[in-house]
């Protein structure tokens, strides 16, 4: 069996292993969303930069 050797503490690699995957298991929860989405309702070519850049609507 492989330790590793922490603060002068002896650990056993599998514990270090096992620790490491609910710490990533604990990351993965899913997040509450700060504000609600709403829809685009800009003009279809508005919808992205490419768009507002070439045809801008100044006063629509």
């Amino acid at each position: 069996m492989r330790y590793v050797v922490i603060n002068g503490q002896r650990i056993a690699w599998c514990e270090v292993l096992k620790l490491r995957r609910e710490q990533r298991k604990a990351e993965r929860q899913p997040q509450p969303t700060l504000f609600e989405m709403k829809e685009d309702k800009r003009p279809p070519s508005q919808t992205d930069a490419d768009g507002r850049y070439s045809s801008p609507l100044l006063f629509d």
